[in-house]
């Protein structure tokens, strides 16, 4: 965002200077980035860096944490056990119970990965949450898929797992609609919702995020009254803090989404 605004500002493009050269919305081209370097026909672009990156920095965060436990916890190991039991307590058990304990890894693993990459948004230098990008939230979403549709089978069997997709007890005529609208909704809806609802969000938040930077810039760069500018200013700071709660939110309801999935796999095959 900051390389585009630079870029525009170099050009002069401001209302009083070309004609035809207004402001410069952001669109999708905000969303695309020149390759850093290509290896086979295969371009390495910002948005991998970010996810190898995030994907480092909660490894490292958690092997700092817990490569030395310590009785009394302190520092790194603190927040780690805090992050550990928030989605122990607040995201596995309530969908779960104790028989889900065994996925309480994959969830933190999840969670924090989602978070990371979507606060990268408001990191300098990185101000992109690589979640726009449908490609990140629909990998995560068939590693969910995956997983759950696995669970699912091993515990019923492939015949159970989708006679159990089914409603029981409903009369043959109503049964005809609602058994292909259910599977659907296993096969179809779930995963696609699940990675969609995260890429919107993000995608919807930096649209609005670079629309009232971009206008800050562009009311100050024709002179009008500074007011304008202000404004739109205070519309970026505020965006941007509604944009942290939304960022976690978005971690949250992808996890807690997964939990429940799964949890639904593990119940039914009881």
């Amino acid at each position: 965002m900051a390389g585009e605004i630079q870029a525009v500002a170099g050009s002069g493009c401001h209302i009083h200077s070309v004609p035809g050269c207004g402001f410069p919305a952001p669109g999708l081209h905000s969303f695309k980035f020149p390759p850093i370097f290509t290896i086979g026909g295969h371009s390495f672009t910002k948005p991998m860096l970010l996810a190898l990156i995030c994907a480092g920095l909660v490894v490292a965060f958690f092997w700092t944490a817990f490569a030395r436990p310590k009785l009394v916890p302190r520092g790194a190991q603190n927040l780690g056990e805090l992050g550990i039991l928030f989605v122990r307590d607040q995201i596995l058990r309530p969908m779960m119970g104790k028989n889900g304990d065994g996925y309480l890894p994959f969830l933190v693993s999840l969670f924090f990965f989602i978070w990371v990459m979507n606060v990268m948004e408001i990191i300098p230098l990185a101000q992109f949450p690589a979640m726009s990008r449908i490609a990140f939230p629909v990998a995560l979403m068939l590693m969910v898929y995956l997983t759950y549709t696995v669970v699912g089978i091993r515990h019923m069997g492939l015949g159970g797992y989708f006679a159990n997709m089914v409603p029981k007890g409903v009369p043959g005529p109503i049964l005809l609609i609602l058994a292909p609208v259910e599977v659907a909704q296993y096969l179809i809806v779930r995963p696609f919702t699940l990675a969609v609802r995260l890429f919107a969000n993000m995608f919807a938040g930096h649209i609005l995020i670079a629309v009232f930077t971009f206008a800050t810039w562009y009311l100050f760069s024709i002179g009008v009254d500074l007011l304008f500018s202000a404004t739109s200013f205070v519309f970026v700071i505020a965006l941007t803090a509604f944009e942290l709660l939304i960022q976690a939110l978005q971690a949250y309801i992808f996890t807690i989404l997964t939990a429940q999935y799964i949890g639904g796999s593990l119940e039914a095959g009881h």
